[in-house]
């Protein structure tokens, strides 16, 4: 069986246990178990390897699952250091798991376990980033049945089900079989929840479009940002273009939803980067910034939430807050997207650039958004204006667009992609295949014209038209209407004519013919 077959056969594999152990629980609930016991999984299993490794230098016997806890209690320290958490060997996820169905009080242990783990950092430099990962995989939930017993009996299945799971061994460099798993697990969930699920997660080639505009033209960056990272899929992306080594100092993101928080720091951890090169906060970004001290950022991808709302001008501290002041003007208190932009555009390093997905309202309203939108050109800092397809994202069918931020341009346009027709037919969504990256990536590396896909306009230009920011505004839609010939229409309409004249004269002969006959 090929690589690809055995990735969608795990794929179809992950799904149907994720489906069949749910039983009564909205899928979206029962996410945080399926996703929180992966995570359990992957870390035991990551500790193990990365002890074993250490010692089987000098000892090519030794296995730290069959270690004794109290031998193990001399590493931890160090481990922690390192590693950022520990991990009894009595508490790694396969011990417990062989335990398991014979532990009346299965579920007390794995809490137990869970509660261990994250005070194993406390103190640490790693504490904020374990702190409450567990949270949300409560295993006393009424959710998983109503006696501990029936909650013991899911547990179990759970466990198993994990656990069986083909994910390679970490000494075969197959780790990103967890990361991948991981993904496709939050694609189905945002997939099946609809509009809560699209909140928290952006579609995996959507991710790696915006990650690749960032990065054109750099084998490295300093660091990546965003500011609304929901579940980490966006930050992510980066180590696959570039590289987890080539994201210098790390990756660093705010989210203010608290399960989609702890999602996006299991996802760095399944993702093996290590708690020393990521960075998650959370809170809210517009009012409490979290990584004042880290930006400027030279890469900076963002899908934050559209049309929500947030304090603005009701709030008389925001006008002064340098990352607004400097449009005169804050976004509506009932549309904060453009407060976004203007966040990333002060928190963007000046060789840096910014790609970020906007509602397309903001290209075009008036008020306080087309004054903040003046400020943007007038100080040439929008590079780019793409827009997307419809139908890419879980939760809406609108046609979103990408706006592209520069502080050093060699311009002073504003390039406009229409890749609204760059897209395939996948179940019941749109996708960006790798062809259509490559041909909106291309368009936005060569920056020429091209009739009906792209556009160089200058500023003075857009100025003159309001500042009106919407790619229909400047590239003309392609006439698809097949042309007609009204010379050659008119000849086959009197060649139908005369037919016509023919059959209805041979007709009306074949029944002068049968009245004859029958006279």
């Amino acid at each position: 069986m090929s690589r690809d077959a055995q990735r969608s056969e795990l794929h179809r594999t992950i799904w149907r246990i994720a489906n069949d152990l749910r039983g009564s629980v909205d899928g979206w609930d029962f996410k945080s178990y399926v996703l929180g016991m992966l995570f359990y999984r992957f870390i035991s299993e990551n500790l193990a390897a990365y002890l074993n490794a250490h010692e089987r230098r000098l000892d090519p016997t030794f296995d730290y699952a069959q270690l004794a806890d109290e031998d193990a209690e001399i590493a931890r320290a160090e481990t922690v250091q390192e590693k950022g958490f520990f991990i009894y060997p009595s508490e790694l996820f396969a011990n417990v798991r062989e335990r398991a169905r014979h532990d009346e009080n299965l579920n007390e242990t794995l809490a137990k376990v869970f509660r261990e783990i994250e005070s194993s950092a406390v103190g640490a430099d790693s504490e904020d980033d374990f702190k409450g990962l567990f949270q949300d995989l409560d295993v006393n939930s009424q959710r998983l049945g109503p006696t501990v017993a029936k909650r013991n009996e899911k547990l179990v299945k759970l466990l198993d089900a994990i656990g069986h799971l083909k994910l390679g061994q970490h000494a075969d460099h197959t780790i990103d079989a967890f990361g991948d798993a991981y993904e496709y697990l939050m694609t189905m969930y945002a997939s099946s929840a609809g509009k809560s699920g699209g909140e928290f997660f952006t579609p995996q080639e959507v991710s790696e479009l915006l990650a690749r505009i960032t990065v054109v033209g750099k084998t490295e960056v300093n660091k990546v940002y965003d500011p609304a990272c929901g579940s980490g899929s966006l930050l992510l992306k980066f180590a696959k273009v570039l590289g987890r080594d080539n994201v210098r100092q790390g990756f660093f993101g705010q989210e203010i939803n608290l399960t989609t928080y702890n999602l996006c720091r299991i996802n760095m951890f399944l993702h093996d980067i290590n708690y020393t090169k990521f960075e998650i906060a959370h809170g809210d970004t517009l009012l409490n910034p979290a990584h004042e001290a880290d930006e400027p950022f030279e890469a900076i991808v963002s899908n934050p939430p559209y049309s929500t709302r947030w304090e603005g001008d009701s709030n008389p501290l925001l006008i002064n807050d340098e990352r607004f002041a400097p449009a005169g003007v804050l976004a509506p208190k009932s549309r904060a997207d453009l407060a976004f932009t203007m966040h990333m555009l002060s928190w963007l390093a000046v060789n840096g650039t910014a790609a970020i997905v906007e509602f397309p309202g903001v290209l075009y309203r008036g008020g306080a958004e087309q004054k903040i939108r003046r400020y943007l050109v007038d100080n040439n800092y929008v590079d780019t204006v793409i827009q997307l397809p419809p139908d890419l994202f879980f939760g809406t069918t609108i046609a979103t667009c990408m706006i592209v931020l520069k502080k050093s341009k060699r311009d002073n346009a504003v390039l406009f992609i229409d890749a609204s027709n760059q897209f395939v037919r996948g179940g019941n969504k749109n996708k960006l295949t790798d062809a259509n990256q490559q041909t909106i990536l291309e368009a936005f590396t060569s920056r020429t014209d091209r009739e009906h896909f792209s556009r160089l306009v200058d500023s003075a230009d857009i100025a003159d038209n309001s500042y009106n920011l919407s790619v229909s505004s400047y590239i003309e839609e392609a006439d698809t209407r097949e042309a007609v010939d009204i010379t050659e229409l008119n000849q086959e309409i009197a060649r139908n004519v005369a037919r016509q004249h023919e059959l209805r004269i041979a007709i009306e002969q074949i029944v002068d013919d049968l009245n004859g006959a029958g006279r």
